[in-house]
């Protein structure tokens, strides 16, 4: 039997559809298009709106990066321009090879900084795995210990130095900032202990000769930047071209997203920090052979300079944003106005401090500046709301006009 009336049909949720309907109509739209109650056509204007706004987003998000690597090449050269205007040696082959000599450690020690930062850690032991490194391999060589099993003691000691770290932040649990600030105290103390008050400076001249001899064919560049040119492009191919790279941005942009990703964090994590530790102990070595000698005190302070580094290169303290090219020109930025200053006779290296401290502090705040001015605006717009009446009105206070006194 039929039915009295039309078949009583269930109303739609009130509401914009949801994120899969939506993306069900647009799909279904691309095509032909469909018609709105006054018959124009959206379906295919909304597909295309939503490729453009993705394309914008992506365009947006590589022109911040082009931007701020743009300004960074812009400060190269007009800090080349102040060196060649403040003095003709500036562009000595032997002042570019001390630039390049007193930049190079610094800017191999910021490429794992530079990955560690980017998954949202830090590591401020650098300076003092290097230390470790640079005196136990003193001790060693005093005592007779042949190079090639001093370096497998070194690069042991880098790997264990790393793991520590690694192992108390990615198990442990706690703050990668509270565990290397112990830790650059303990691997510190730790060199003094080893080598003490000694000096040893009694290396081979076939490994001392890299600190003072240039590459072969290339008057002004030392081994130092050579080997770092040659790891940061291979830094460079696995951070921007590899499964790896884009799970250090994940983990860098979100640890939970990460992980519901599937990709396994705290082993990322494990693996930046022992290849920290590796990276400095070996820099230890070169920069052990470039002074000619090993002592108490190397390298004190460097761990605030590759930070400075990594941070003016571009790469967010929150993690997830940076690029290894950003990196790359900010050390030479960093290496060119010291070596401006120093020979502007000015300044000094104790007086280069407070540029660096400054370059550090401006590195973290102008990438900042426009989500402190959207947050700023935010919070006026609330306040905004807050002053105005649910009704609407904006009529003052009453008044006592017209009460009985």
């Amino acid at each position: 039997m039929a039915p009295d009336g039309p078949p009583e049909i269930t109303p739609p949720p009130a509401g914009p559809p949801q994120s899969s309907e939506r993306a069900t109509i647009d799909a279904g739209a691309g095509g032909a298009g469909s018609q709105d109650r006054s018959g124009r056509t959206v379906g295919a204007s909304s597909a295309t709106t939503g490729r453009a706004g993705g394309l914008s987003a992506l365009s947006a998000g590589l022109g911040r990066f082009a931007s701020w690597e743009a300004a960074l090449l812009v400060a190269l050269v007009v800090v080349f321009a102040l060196g060649v205007d403040s003095s003709s040696y500036f562009l000595s082959s032997y002042n570019l090879f001390t630039l390049c000599t007193n930049i190079g450690d610094l800017a191999l020690m910021a490429l794992p900084m530079t990955l560690i930062i980017m998954v949202g850690e830090i590591d401020l032991s650098v300076a003092s795995t290097l230390a470790i490194s640079a005196e136990t391999m003193g001790y060693l060589w005093s005592h007779g210990w042949p190079m090639a099993a001093i370096l497998v003691v070194v690069v042991g000691i880098g790997l264990v130095c790393g793991a520590i770290n690694g192992f108390l932040v990615t198990r442990v649990g706690l703050p990668s900032l509270a565990v290397t600030i112990g830790t650059l105290s303990l691997y510190r103390g730790l060199a003094n202990v080893i080598l003490g008050p000694l000096t040893v400076s009694t290396f081979p001249a076939f490994f001392t000769n890299l600190g003072v001899e240039s590459f072969p064919g290339i008057p002004f560049l030392s081994w130092s930047i050579v080997i770092f040119l040659v790891l940061a492009v291979i830094a460079g191919v696995v951070l921007h071209m590899t499964p790896l790279g884009r799970s250090l941005y994940a983990i860098g942009l979100g640890r939970e997203a990460a992980l519901h990703a599937g990709i396994r964090v705290q082993r990322v994590k494990m693996m930046l920090f022992v290849l920290s530790g590796v990276v400095c102990s070996l820099v230890g070595m070169l920069y052990t052979f470039e002074l000619s000698s090993a002592g108490e005190g190397i390298a004190i302070g460097f761990e605030l300079k590759v930070i400075t580094i990594v941070l003016l290169g571009g790469v967010s303290i929150f993690g997830g944003r940076g690029t290894i090219i950003g990196v790359a020109l900010a050390a030479f930025v960093y290496a060119g106005l010291h070596s401006v200053l120093l020979l502007s006779n000015s300044f000094n290296d104790n007086d280069f401090q407070v540029v660096s401290g400054a370059l550090l502090i401006l590195s973290v705040l102008v990438p900042n500046l426009p989500s402190f001015a959207q947050r700023g605006r935010a919070l006026l717009r609330r306040r905004a709301a807050r002053s105005v009446p649910a009704d609407g009105s904006t009529q003052g206070p009453p008044t006592t006009e017209g009460i009985a006194t």
